[in-house]
């Protein structure tokens, strides 16, 4: 299975990895994007089999890229990691479909909680 890694911030890309491989899912392969518009094209072109973007982001923020992609009537499973988490930011991305929105700081036992429905361990 393949799972795209969504941040403007390629530290944070590396320990979302870092923490998706503590949490068992290691096996799977990671691609990577930058923005919300990368996040789009590489739905379209890497066909991953899950999503895990940040929410603030240039050029294009997670909440958009997601709107874009169910306009488009892209169904891929997709779930936010970021710094904030509030009411009205689990609403929204709940409202727009996502499946999750784990907070900064998170642990590997966080991630396996909210992936274990979503994708097998490898």
């Amino acid at each position: 299975m393949k799972i795209l890694v969504v941040d403007d911030s390629r530290v944070m890309r590396q320990i979302v990895i870092r923490t998706l491989r503590q949490a068992g899912y290691g096996g799977h392969d990671v691609v990577e994007a930058e923005n919300g518009v990368q996040c789009i094209d590489m739905v379209a072109t890497e066909k991953p089999d899950l999503v895990l973007s940040d929410w603030n982001m240039p050029e294009m923020n997670g909440i958009d890229a997601l709107a874009t992609l169910r306009a488009s009537g892209q169904s891929v499973p997709f779930g936010f990691v970021t710094s904030e988490g509030s009411d009205e930011m689990r609403a929204r991305a709940a409202a727009h479909g996502a499946l999750f929105l784990i907070a900064k700081p998170f642990t590997p036992e966080l991630f396996d909680e909210f992936l274990s429905s979503v994708i097998p361990h490898a």
